[in-house]
């Protein structure tokens, strides 16, 4: 099995001063309000006089941006020199390396929408800073498939109830059920139990059955699924808040840092008892009573 070789003096170094640099307040702070002056460009951008009378101002600033997320980026990125491949472990790190690193692809920079679309996407590296919205998105990211699921069932119990509103009001009702489309966009709007009070007095002109079909159509898509739908969100979150806090313990506990994953963690252990080995069976005596080379060479220097 391959030992990690250790990490030269030289990169060691680097590390440690970008490391000092990038974990500063100062530094957060700075980066921070830049993606936020970025952001208010973008925004001054969208009003044609401004922009043609301050064009030159506006290129200029978004030029001192971009080259202030690349210096960002470059610390970063120094920040793990000493250990390359925990850079591209954290996903934060990819995600403000592809957005800064596409302002200089030849094809994105020519291309005007996707070049303000990728601008748009530095706004959302506020997270970065923001704990409590890094929080939020990590339990929407979380929440994706218990979200596919509802959204499943949700479409099933809605075109359900669109078929049987489509049996029942379409010769009376067909602007709002003329077709199992219409019923489907009726309903859905109904979930919100916005204009539910006309639609049920309409349906009492035509049936006094209708009652049954909203009310069960409320209790189940209004309340039941939205309810269930909260309470994926809210078991997102609170993962999501354990993830946070074990990334917290995880940045706060002394030492060197580890490799990620059991094999990594293994292969340091394996690494730190060899170097151990190494020095114990040095300092021991060779067989025939002498000191060993390690101990002769060590008297004959000094």
């Amino acid at each position: 099995m391959r030992v990690p070789r250790p990490a030269g003096r030289g990169r060691m170094k680097l590390a440690a001063r970008c490391r000092v640099a990038t974990e500063a307040p100062a530094f957060g702070m700075v980066v921070f309000c830049v993606i936020l002056l970025n952001a208010a460009l973008m925004g001054v951008e969208t009003y044609s006089g401004l922009a043609a009378d301050y064009q030159r101002l506006l290129r200029t600033a978004e030029q001192c941006c971009l080259a202030l997320f690349s210096l960002e980026m470059l610390l970063r990125v120094g920040a793990f020199a000493d250990r390359p491949k925990a850079f591209f472990r954290d996903p934060w790190n990819l995600f403000d390396l592809a957005v800064v690193a596409s302002a200089f692809v030849p094809f994105v920079r020519e291309n005007t929408t996707l070049l303000r679309l990728l601008r748009l996407a530095r706004v959302l590296r506020t997270a970065r800073f923001l704990p409590h919205l890094r929080i939020l998105l990590i339990a929407v990211g979380r929440s994706l498939p218990g979200t596919a699921s509802f959204l499943f069932v949700g479409g099933l119990v809605l075109y359900v109830y669109a078929m049987v509103g489509w049996v029942c009001f379409a010769e009376s009702d067909p602007g709002h059920y003329g077709s199992v489309g219409r019923a489907m966009l009726t309903l859905f709007l109904l979930t919100t139990l916005d204009g539910l009070t006309d639609a049920v007095r309409a349906g009492l002109q035509i049936s006094r059955l209708s009652i049954v079909y909203y009310a069960s159509y409320a209790l189940l898509a209004s309340f039941v699924l939205v309810n269930v739908l909260i309470g994926v969100v809210l078991n997102s979150l609170d993962e999501a808040r354990e993830i946070e806090d074990a990334a917290n313990r995880d940045r706060k506990q002394p030492g060197p840092p580890q490799a990620a994953g059991p094999d990594g963690d293994v292969r340091d252990r394996i690494a730190t008892a060899r170097r151990a080995l190494d020095e114990i069976e040095a300092s021991l005596p060779a067989p025939d009573g002498r000191p060993s080379r390690h101990l002769e060479t060590s008297h004959s220097g000094s």
